[in-house]
């Protein structure tokens, strides 16, 4: 038999027909790259300095990573075997759809949201329940109630939500909670938490003693500025965690992305003082956008979301020719970061002229 008759190798098809996970486009050298919220911040010279003086690369890293973990334990009031550390939230998300779900099974969640879920749950043979999200880009938590069935084993709360920025609030998380069965693994992913100002938002750190089924995502990616060395950190019930990290892919977070996590918490107020700078400034693209006739969801992450609809792919274009590349998340909408201040002419400019000649009533249906 030659190599032409050879029988393809035998792959998983629902995996075969997945869509991989693609990263926000890169920006040539006179554009903004507002694609994958990211800080625009470069990182401060104290963490610099703390990467190069870590371990050398031909070791393997501490595979524990007690003293981060201990760390923000005691941020969180728990003990440390509590908190679990992975290479970014996405990856905890990963693990612990893998030790809650299978075959026959089923994970919920708001669409749209973070664009992984859907290829997170098909790995582990489990099967997606979306629920819509409602016209202002909120999470239908009574729906989600609703879709909640004897195969359900997790739910995903994005709270803000990625890529609408809308958040839930803790009232509306405390009633979620007093009607999801305590047997459903209920995953709050509060990847963007630190760039909301809106004090009636949920948070992790006040909830996480409250519900033995609820785990609290966080990662160091966004407000810290580490995205490019991948860490994360979930905090929930130790049981919980374990079987997380039976799924977990052994020594994936290195030496100095533990390292840079510990100087940043050092360096927390100045790295928070930037977050804030960049929230102001999301707040004033939000306005602007409001001005030129967009009706955009109220942003609380670190982004702001056009439901631009049939026109995404022209809209996105528009965008680029104005120097600023975008997040399009088709058929529904742009996602763009809020990223350096000497972005937002070209954003603005662009978005008036998408806005304007919009050939859809996407943007004016938004809020209805």
């Amino acid at each position: 038999m030659t190599n032409h008759e050879t029988p393809p190798v035998t792959l998983r098809p629902e995996i075969v027909a997945l869509p991989a996970y693609k990263q926000g486009e890169s920006a040539p050298a006179d554009a903004f790259k507002l694609s994958s919220n990211e800080n625009p911040f470069e990182p401060i010279p104290a963490v610099v300095a703390a990467i190069a003086a870590s371990s050398g690369v031909n070791r393997y890293p501490d595979a524990s990573g007690l003293a981060l973990r201990a760390r923000i334990a005691d941020r969180f009031g728990v003990e440390p075997s509590r908190v679990h550390l992975g290479a970014g939230s996405v990856a905890l998300l990963a693990q612990l759809i893998q030790a809650a779900a299978t075959v026959g099974d089923e994970v919920v969640y708001a669409w749209r949201s973070f664009e992984a879920y859907p290829g997170l749950v098909a790995v582990t043979g489990a099967t997606s329940v979306r629920v819509p999200v409602l016209p202002d880009g909120r999470h239908d938590l009574p729906a989600m109630l609703a879709a909640i069935t004897d195969r359900t084993r997790a739910v995903i709360v994005c709270s803000p939500n990625n890529p609408t920025g809308s958040i839930v609030t803790a009232t509306e998380f405390a009633e979620f909670m007093s009607q999801v069965p305590a047997t459903v693994l209920v995953i709050l992913d509060e990847a963007y938490v630190e760039f909301v100002t809106d004090v009636t938002a949920v948070d992790g750190r006040s909830i996480v003693h409250d519900y033995p089924n609820v785990v609290v995502l966080r990662t160091f990616s966004k407000a810290y500025g580490l995205a490019g060395l991948r860490i994360g950190y979930a905090v929930g019930a130790e049981y919980i965690l374990d079987a997380a990290r039976s799924t977990a892919i052994p020594l994936s977070v290195t030496d100095q992305a533990q390292v840079a996590a510990l100087v940043s918490l050092d360096h927390e107020e100045l790295l928070l003082e930037r977050v804030r700078r960049l929230a102001v400034l999301r707040d004033q693209v939000w306005r602007a956008l409001q001005d030129q006739g967009w009706r955009v969801p109220k942003p609380h992450g670190n982004f702001v979301w056009l439901a631009t609809g049939d026109a995404t792919e022209h809209a996105a274009e528009v965008f680029s020719e104005n120097g600023v590349v975008v997040r399009a998340l088709y058929p529904e909408g742009l996602r763009v970061t809020i990223g350096e201040a000497q972005s937002v002419d070209k954003l603005l400019r662009a978005s008036a002229e998408v806005v304007r000649n919009l050939p859809s009533p996407y943007h004016e249906a938004a809020l209805d």
